[in-house]
């Protein structure tokens, strides 16, 4: 099994930057493809970045290419989002989560999920 938990949310003027960590143990981190999904309240969860095995590959939300990146540290079984010029649409609360096959942008298909950390952008 694997056991994620992010870190890094918090409060930020919109257009200002913050980075996303999710730190994974438990079963080989690098077997898994791995992905960043955000759910604002009353909507349903969303995809917003996605990374492969390696990290050879990403994928990225249109509302945010160009502005994140995603990259992994497969010696420190860890994924971080870099999130910058961030706009009050990006409030939500984020949540990291791996996928054994591969990046996909259905929730449902991924095996394992943090908690979340919140971000607030404010105008």
């Amino acid at each position: 099994q694997v056991q994620l938990v992010e870190s890094g949310g918090g409060l930020v003027q919109a257009g200002g930057s913050l980075k996303l960590s999710c730190a994974a143990s438990g079963r080989t981190f690098s077997n898994y493809a791995m992905g960043w999904f955000r759910q604002a309240p009353g909507k349903e969860r969303e995809f917003v970045a996605g990374i492969t095995r390696s990290g050879g590959s990403t994928y990225y939300a249109d509302s945010v290419k160009g502005r994140f990146t995603i990259s992994r540290d497969n010696t420190k079984n860890t994924v971080f989002l870099q999130m910058n010029s961030l706009k009050p649409e990006d409030t939500a609360v984020y949540y990291c989560a791996a996928n054994a096959l591969f990046v996909s942008r259905t929730p449902g298909e991924y095996d394992y999920w943090g908690q979340g950390t919140q971000v607030t952008v404010s105008s």
